[in-house]
């Protein structure tokens, strides 16, 4: 339930998404969280390579990195209870991961609608000002659909109240 002048409890949210099944199995923390913007780290894991003769982090574990954090940043910025759901992520990859470096990221939501949310992060290692990727992204705000709801299959969003996908 969407509580509008209840603020987010941000030790729940940042529990919550540690507790991810694939953000635990990866080493996913946060560093911070605050209202609109947070960071994490994920360790240096051979598990998590793409290429084993280059050693480099698959592109798609910096992805869920991202992901992740987004929608942590956006549930920090909107009243409790309110529910979410990624609708656009654009991830551009400017350079491989550095193996066996810690990836750091760092993201905030800077605009809040009625039904969306914008935010923008970067991944990286020690120097922000030289990241590995950067992102944008929209998340869908409690728009007729429930956290606890069965993905659609064949993807592609939420279910609407008629059980059809809502986009």
């Amino acid at each position: 339930m969407i509580i509008p002048n209840r603020p987010p409890d941000l030790r729940r949210i940042i529990r919550a998404f540690e507790d991810l099944p694939h953000a635990r199995d990866v080493g996913m923390t946060f560093l911070s969280l605050d209202h609109g913007r947070g960071s994490m780290r994920m360790p240096y894991d051979s598990r998590l390579v793409g290429n084993p003769e280059t050693r480099v982090v698959h592109g798609g574990v910096i992805t869920a990195l991202l992901d992740t954090l987004c929608g942590a940043v956006v549930m920090a910025s909107v009243p409790e209870g309110t529910p979410l759901a990624t609708l656009d992520l654009r991830i551009d990859y400017l350079h491989p991961a550095s193996p066996g470096e810690t990836i750091r990221a760092s993201a905030e939501c800077y605009k809040v609608t009625a039904n969306v949310a914008f935010v923008r992060g970067l991944a990286y290692h020690e120097a922000i000002d030289d990241p590995i990727a950067h992102c944008a992204g929209t998340f869908m705000l409690g728009t007729g659909f429930s956290a606890d709801a069965a993905p659609v299959a064949g993807g592609g969003g939420a279910p609407s109240s008629d059980g059809g996908p809502s986009c």
